[in-house]
């Protein structure tokens, strides 16, 4: 679709998100966040302090008045999530609400539950079907046409890092001139938690930029998901405009950003671990395990925040209202009392829920497409990559960070086609 909508980089054109964002969730002294929060747990389950800090993480600038409560038990992570009347995600209003606006993350119900509903509509498995043959293997496909003569590639940086972005630029029909400064204004929104300047420069210049789009696709003749959004109802009335907006600027982060790092958490675990990657080769029935074991093993977000908006006891600990409560889904992941060896990448072992995509009201709602976009993309590459392996002149890849890890680089080396 043609639009004269223009889209305006940073003041400083030099600012750079991407850096800002990595350093926000990475860590200052461990790559493996795990191994001192196993041994927190056996000395219990809720402790009175920063995880961010706690980790060698940046603290959250928007939250520093908060008192801060970390909650390691699976028990305790799952009533944190199945409790919302306790347990807020109005906290978000705090911090990443002041840049994507009104979206489904701040609402607690009945709003939540109101529009959750309707954007729901827009994720149909039949919807979702369509953009997997129209979008999703397309790009994944001329992705991959860009290495596989090469005999090698860093699926990262050559593949990962991009695959999921260029679905959404397609599900939005951008103007291909606008995407680079769109991508930088999308991730400067998150850089809120540390950079809070830039973070409201990029929501004012990405709003304006959406309501342009949402205004001259009201017409109905689209089929992109910004004029669906644009023709949807509720109660009989017209989506406002400011909650299209406020949803389209977290999609970059919650459908673009997940599924960059789930999916190369993803390429590490398997390519790790050779008997399973020719186990799935062989037998792709087996591509959805090797899917939820590493959505298990690395989820792409690993903590869960909310807000107690009263007095509440966990574990015998007393949390008072208007505190910060972090719900530590990568320890719940990772709880040996619900997965033996949690520490290991293992596709074999009995399927059991785990909680990448959260749990109770605010389960993700993109879930089922990136789990198909993580079907597509390892599907493509073991058919199109003969004798896909990790290429041994580089080291072995690492999932790093604190919060939204990732592997920096996966090498691979493969027969050239």
């Amino acid at each position: 679709m043609k639009t004269t909508a223009r889209i305006i980089d940073f003041e400083d054109p030099t600012f750079d998100p991407f850096l800002t964002f990595e350093k926000a969730v990475s860590s200052d002294f461990s790559d493996d966040p795990y191994v001192k929060l196993a041994a927190m747990r056996s000395d219990g389950s809720v402790f009175p302090v920063d995880y961010r800090v706690l980790l060698g993480s940046a603290p959250d600038v928007t939250l520093k008045d908060l008192p801060k409560f970390m909650v390691l038990g699976s028990s305790d992570i799952q009533h944190v999530f199945e409790n919302p009347a306790i347990f807020s995600n109005s906290i978000f209003k705090r911090n990443i609400g002041h840049a994507f606006g009104r979206t489904l993350t701040v609402m607690d119900a009945p709003e939540h539950t109101r529009y959750r509903r309707l954007f729901q509509t827009a994720f149909r498995p039949n919807v979702v079907a369509k953009w997997s043959d129209d979008l999703v293997a397309p790009v994944i496909n001329n992705l991959i046409d860009n290495f596989v003569g090469n005999g090698r590639a860093d699926l990262v940086n050559e593949f990962t890092k991009y695959y999921p972005f260029h679905i959404i630029y397609k599900q939005l029909d951008l103007p291909a001139d606008d995407i680079a400064i769109f991508h930088k204004l999308a991730v400067g929104l998150t850089c809120i938690i540390v950079d809070v300047a830039h973070g409201m420069e990029a929501s004012k210049k990405l709003g304006d930029y959406y309501h342009l789009l949402l205004e001259e696709r009201r017409d109905g003749s689209g089929t992109d998901l910004i004029s669906l959004l644009a023709q949807a109802e509720i109660d009989g009335e017209k989506l406002p405009a400011e909650i299209v907006v406020s949803f389209l600027r977290q999609l970059i982060n919650a459908a673009g950003d997940t599924t960059f790092r789930a999916t190369s958490s993803l390429f590490a675990g398997l390519l790790s671990n050779p008997d399973q990657l020719d186990a799935v080769r062989n037998d792709r029935s087996l591509v959805a395990a090797a899917i939820e074991e590493a959505l298990r093993w690395e989820p792409p977000v690993t903590v869960g925040m909310r807000m107690t908006l009263s007095d509440t006891t966990i574990a015998g600990v007393t949390i008072p209202k208007n505190c910060e409560v972090n719900a530590m889904v990568g320890a719940y992941n990772r709880d040996p009392a619900r997965y033996e060896n949690p520490d290991q990448y293992n596709i074999f072992r009995k399927p059991q829920r785990h909680m990448a995509f959260a749990y109770g009201q605010h389960v993700c709602i993109g879930q089922h497409l990136a789990r198909l976009e993580m079907t597509r993309a390892l599907n493509a590459l073991l058919d199109r990559l003969p004798n896909l392996r990790l290429n041994p002149d580089f080291p072995a890849p690492k999932v790093m960070g604190v919060n939204m890890r990732v592997p920096r680089e996966v090498h691979v080396l493969f027969d050239a086609t």
